[in-house]
């Protein structure tokens, strides 16, 4: 497996965010320990393996779909040959080509099967450089379905279970603090892990770490805040 952060980062926001949100919407709804953890962990596995599933065949439905087009211009080309000549010489006539060079270019173009093929895959559908790299079964970055799919797995389920560590304590160990202190545990650690993550993310899209960190932060406080007035007031009106 081959891993990468753009994936792992995705898959840590989104575990850590709706874990948090189930352990404040929980405690909103003054739930027990045991209960807590029972949502977060069916949370992580069953969310973090969902995620995984629908990265997988998200980048897989992406090499299908090039697969078919170039199917389909190689079946154009060797069917309606003169056509596509005229969209090649078309499309560079767009580019400011004319006479004799744009029909040596129409010429050189269009005297190799697999330079035709690609020469539309890139100019009519913009799809060269992926097509490229689903030849050797990468999407369009370089990278693996299988690898994107478990960097996001893997994101969701370690970063996802640091807001359930206090609470995994208090019902193993037998920590003597309540369950609010618990929870102030967790938001604590939360918080870090939404900050560290929002700096890893602004690392590596090249923009500013702290306020890459302190977005992440705020999108996941706001989260779970929602989360635990939901549970505080549904909570509430059940009473």
């Amino acid at each position: 497996m081959k891993w990468h952060f753009e994936d792992f980062v995705y898959g840590s926001i989104d575990g850590s965010v709706t874990t948090f949100a189930i352990v404040a919407g929980a405690i909103g709804a003054s739930l027990s320990p045991m209960v807590i953890l029972i949502l977060g962990f069916a949370n992580l596995f069953a969310d973090g393996f969902s995620m995984a599933i629908g990265n997988y065949q998200a980048s897989k439905t992406r090499i299908e779909f090039i697969q078919k087009e170039r199917k389909r211009e190689e079946w154009e080309i060797e069917n309606m040959g003169e056509s596509e000549k005229q969209e090649i010489r078309d499309i560079y006539t767009k580019k400011g080509f004319t006479s004799d060079l744009l029909e040596e270019i129409v010429r050189v173009i269009t005297a190799r099967k697999k330079i035709w093929i690609d020469t539309m895959m890139k100019e009519e559908l913009g799809l060269i450089e992926e097509m490229m790299k689903e030849e050797l079964g990468l999407i369009e970055d370089g990278r693996k379905p299988v690898d994107t799919a478990l960097s996001t797995f893997f994101g969701f389920n370690i970063i996802g279970l640091i807001p359930l560590i206090p609470f995994v304590f208090l019902y193993t160990a037998g920590w003597s603090v309540s369950v609010s202190d618990s929870f102030l545990y967790s938001v604590i650690f939360t918080c870090g892990a939404f900050f560290l993550i929002g700096i890893i993310k602004g690392k590596i899209v090249k923009k500013s770490l702290f306020r890459s960190g302190l977005t992440t932060l705020m999108v996941g406080g706001i989260a779970a805040t929602v989360a635990y007035v939901v549970g505080y007031l549904l909570s509430y009106f059940i009473k």
